[in-house]
C-alpha cells in the first residue's frame, strides 16, 4: 500500500467515514507496469520487424513491408505527438535493425544492408548491400540480426525453409553466421528452426529465441557457443562446407521421440535449451530478447532477461544461472495485455520499455494488426519470486519483499512437478513423463526475503512446475502477482544436501488446489491464464471418426474443408438445414498445427479462450475444452494431415462459429455454419 494512501485511510477511519480491508487488495500487472500506446498515423502500417534508438533519441522502425522510419518524441514528452518520417523504402521483410558505429545495418531476406543519408536531408539515399547469401523463394526463408557479439562482430540468424518439414534449402539457412568488421563470414552455429531474436546477456554470452516446430517440443532460450547445434537437423547439411565448426552429420541424429536431453547424452555437440518456454501457457511464439541493464527502469529484476511472444502478445522474465558451467534457469510470466503480437522490444532513455508489435497474419491474443507501445514502471514493488537458484536437493526462492512464515512453511501454498517434451521430427510435442514432486522440507530464512524447497527428488534435464497459490506477503497479505514459474534443470548442483529436522518440517499437506477455494476474485485475477483452470474434452460422442451404423444411407452432406496462409479456413461459411448429416474432412495444408471445432451460437471466442487456459495437458486433449459450447471437433492435426468426422447439425437454426483452438489461432481462424430450417 503506497504510504499516502496509508495515512488517508487512517484519516477517514478516525471521521468514521470507512472501514479498512484487513487485507490489502491484491496487485495487478496493469498498476505495477502501465502500458503506453504510441500513436501511429493511419497511413503508416507499423508492422513492426525491428527497432533501434538512434543517438538523438529518434527511435528507427524498420517494418515487414521493408520500410525505415524515424519517430522523433516517442516518449510523448511535453504532451507532443511523435513526428514520422520515412527514411528508407523498397525493401524485403525486414526482420531486425541497428543502429551501428554510426550507421543503421539491417537484415532483410537475401543480406545485410547499410543505410545512409550522405546529403543530409533526412532520408537514406545509400542502400548497400555489405553481405548477401543465397535463396531458394521459399516464404519460410526468414533473416534475423543483425547484432554485435561482444568481439564486434555482427551475428545473423537464417531461417529453415518448410515443404512440409523443415529444410534448409540454400546455403546457411539454418545457421548463426558471424561477419567481422570487414564482413568477412564465419559460420557459427546450427540446429536453429525459426530463430526470431537473439541478445547478449550480462556476461556477454549470446542467447537466441527458438519457436515450436519439428524437433522442437516448445519454444526455448538457448545459449549458443561457437560449434554448437542447437536440435533442428535441417542446417546440418552444410556442416561439411569449409569454415564450419560444427562436426555432427544429419545421420549422428536419433528420431526417437525421446526426451531432448537423453539424446544429447549420446550426441556430443548437441546443445539443450537454457530455458524451456511451455508452449501455450507461457506463449506459442518465442520473439525479442531484452537484457535488462542500467538502461531500463523495470522494478527489481536488474540482469535478467525479458523475452516477447508474437502469438499471446505478452513478455515473460528469465533469470538464468551457471551449473557447472551450462546455463538454466527459471520464466515467470512478467506483462500481458499488449496490442498486438510482440516481435521487438528496445529500452528508450527514460528507463521505458518500447515494444514494437505487428501480428502478421499469424494472429496473436491482441487484436491490433501492428502496433508501439511503452511499458512503464509505476514504482510500486511487484511481491513476486526474483529468482529461482537450484540446490543439491531442490531450489532456493528468493522474494522481492519478505513472505508470511506462516503461509511460507505451509506445504499446500505449493505445488510441483516435473515433465519435458518430445525430441522427433513431428511438430512440437506432447507434455510427457509428467510427475509431481513433494516437499521433505522447508526453510524460511531469517529475513523472510528467501524460501529453501527440499524435495523428495529432482529430475536433471526436466522443466519443474512450481506453483505456489498460497503464498502470501508478510506486510500486506497480498498474493504473488505471478504465482508460477517454470525451472528448466540441465544441472543439478553439487554441495550439501539439508539435513531434515524438526525445526525444517512442513506444516500441513493440504493439496495447493485447495487454496483456490478461499480466494477473492482480486486473487483469483493472478492465477494462471492459461494454467491449466479448464479440462480437456473426453466426450467421445464430440469427435466420431466412424459413420454412425444407424446412417444407413450415408451422410447427407460430404464437406472437405481445407487451410490458407495466414491462419484461415478455405471456406469461412457453409449454409447447412437442421438435422443434416454431415461429413467433414478437414485437411491441414499448413505449416503448424490447427484442428476444427464446432460451437454453438455465440461460443467460438469463449471456446478459444478456455482452450488458452488448459495448461500442460492442452495438447493431450487436441486443445478442445470440456464444455457443452463444443459440439463436435477433429483431432490437433500436424501440417499435412487430415482427420474426417461425421456429426449431425442441431435441429435450432442459428448461426453456429466453428474455429481452430490451437492457442491464439481462434482469433482469426474461423468461420459460420449458418443453420437453415
Amino acid at each position: 500500500m503506497k504510504k499516502s494512501t496509508y495515512l488517508l485511510s487512517l484519516l477517514l477511519l478516525g471521521s468514521g467515514l470507512v472501514t479498512v480491508k484487513a487485507q490489502t487488495q491484491a496487485q495487478t500487472e496493469k498498476q505495477i507496469y502501465p502500458i503506453v500506446t504510441v500513436p501511429i498515423p493511419k497511413e503508416i502500417a507499423l508492422e513492426v520487424g525491428g527497432m533501434t534508438f538512434l543517438p538523438n533519441d529518434e527511435l528507427a522502425v524498420a517494418t515487414r513491408k521493408g520500410e525505415v522510419w524515424i519517430i522523433t518524441n516517442p516518449y510523448m514528452k511535453g504532451g507532443q505527438q511523435p513526428k514520422y518520417r520515412l527514411f528508407a523504402h523498397g525493401m524485403h521483410e525486414i526482420l531486425g535493425l541497428n543502429y551501428i558505429k554510426g550507421d543503421l545495418y539491417l537484415t532483410q531476406r537475401a543480406e545485410i544492408t547499410r543505410l545512409r543519408d550522405l546529403d543530409g536531408d533526412g532520408e537514406a539515399d545509400e542502400y548497400r548491400t555489405m553481405y548477401s547469401w543465397p535463396l531458394s523463394g521459399n516464404y519460410h526463408e526468414y533473416a534475423y540480426g543483425p547484432i554485435l557479439d561482444k568481439d564486434g562482430n555482427m551475428v545473423v540468424t537464417l531461417n529453415v525453409g518448410w515443404i512440409g518439414y523443415g529444410a534448409s534449402l540454400s546455403k546457411w539457412h539454418g545457421w548463426m553466421l558471424k561477419f567481422t568488421p570487414d564482413f568477412k563470414l564465419k559460420p557459427f552455429a546450427t540446429g536453429f528452426r525459426s530463430p526470431a531474436a537473439m541478445a547478449l546477456n550480462s556476461d556477454g554470452e549470446i542467447f537466441y529465441a527458438e519457436n515450436q516446430g519439428d524437433w522442437v517440443g516448445s519454444g526455448s532460450i538457448t545459449h549458443v557457443a561457437e560449434g554448437d547445434f542447437v536440435g533442428n537437423p535441417a542446417g546440418l547439411v552444410w556442416a561439411g562446407e569449409p569454415g564450419s565448426p560444427v562436426k555432427l552429420r544429419k545421420n549422428d541424429i536419433p528420431d526417437t521421440g525421446e526426451p531432448e536431453f537423453e539424446v544429447a547424452k549420446r550426441v556430443p555437440g548437441l546443445k539443450t535449451p537454457s530455458v524451456w518456454i511451455p508452449h501455450s501457457i507461457m506463449g506459442n511464439s518465442t520473439s525479442g530478447i531484452l537484457n535488462y541493464t542500467d538502461n531500463g527502469n523495470m522494478g527489481p529484476f536488474k540482469g535478467q532477461l525479458f523475452v516477447g511472444d508474437q502469438s499471446q502478445s505478452n513478455i515473460n522474465r528469465v533469470f538464468l544461472e551457471k551449473v557447472k558451467g551450462v546455463y538454466q534457469g527459471v520464466v515467470f510470466p512478467f506483462r500481458r495485455g499488449f496490442s498486438s503480437g510482440i516481435l521487438r522490444m528496445n529500452w528508450g532513455s527514460d528507463g521505458s520499455m518500447l515494444v514494437g508489435m505487428t501480428s502478421r497474419g499469424w494472429s496473436s491474443t491482441g487484436k491490433a494488426e501492428y502496433g508501439l507501445q511503452r511499458l512503464t514502471w509505476s514504482g510500486i514493488v511487484p511481491f513476486e519470486v526474483q529468482t529461482v537458484k537450484a540446490q543439491p536437493d531442490g531450489f532456493e526462492l528468493e522474494f522481492t519483499m519478505p513472505v508470511d512464515e506462516k503461509t511460507a512453511r505451509d506445504a499446500g501454498a505449493y505445488q510441483l512437478s516435473t515433465f519435458t517434451y518430445k525430441y522427433h521430427h513431428i511438430y512440437g510435442s506432447p507434455v510427457i513423463n509428467k510427475s509431481a514432486r513433494s516437499i521433505k522440507a522447508i526453510v524460511v530464512s531469517p529475513d523472510h526475503k528467501r524460501v529453501r524447497l527440499v524435495l523428495d527428488s529432482l529430475k536433471e534435464g526436466y522443466i519443474h512446475e512450481i506453483k505456489m497459490e498460497g503464498l502470501l506477503a508478510e506486510n500486506d497479505k497480498i498474493p504473488l502477482l505471478h504465482n508460477y514459474g517454470y525451472y528448466t534443470l540441465n544441472k543439478i548442483p553439487d554441495g550439501e544436501k539439508l539435513a531434515l529436522t524438526a525445526e525444517n518440517k512442513p506444516t500441513g499437506n493440504v493439496p495447493a488446489e485447495h487454496h483456490m477455494e478461499g480466494m477473492d476474485h482480486h486473487q483469483m485475477g493472478n492465477m494462471p491464464a492459461a494454467g491449466g483452470s479448464v479440462k480437456g474434452n473426453t466426450d467421445v460422442t464430440k469427435h466420431v471418426t466412424q459413420q454412425p451404423e444407424n446412417w444407413t444411407k450415408g451422410p447427407d452432406k460430404t464437406i472437405v474443408l481445407g487451410t490458407k496462409p495466414g491462419l484461415k479456413f478455405d471456406l469461412t461459411s457453409i449454409t447447412l438445414k437442421a438435422g443434416t448429416k454431415v461429413k467433414l474432412t478437414f485437411k491441414n495444408v499448413d505449416d503448424m498445427l490447427h484442428n476444427f471445432v464446432f460451437t454453438t451460437p455465440g461460443s467460438g471466442n469463449a471456446v478459444g479462450e478456455m482452450a488458452l487456459k488448459m495448461g500442460l495437458d492442452g495438447e493431450k486433449y487436441d486443445f478442445v475444452p470440456s464444455t457443452p459450447k463444443v459440439l463436435a471437433y477433429t483431432s490437433l492435426l500436424q501440417p499435412g494431415k487430415s482427420d474426417t468426422i461425421y456429426f449431425t447439425v442441431p435441429k435450432t437454426p442459428g448461426v453456429y462459429p466453428f474455429i481452430c483452438t490451437y492457442p491464439g489461432h481462434y482469433m482469426v481462424m474461423k468461420g459460420q455454419i449458418k443453420v437453415i430450417k
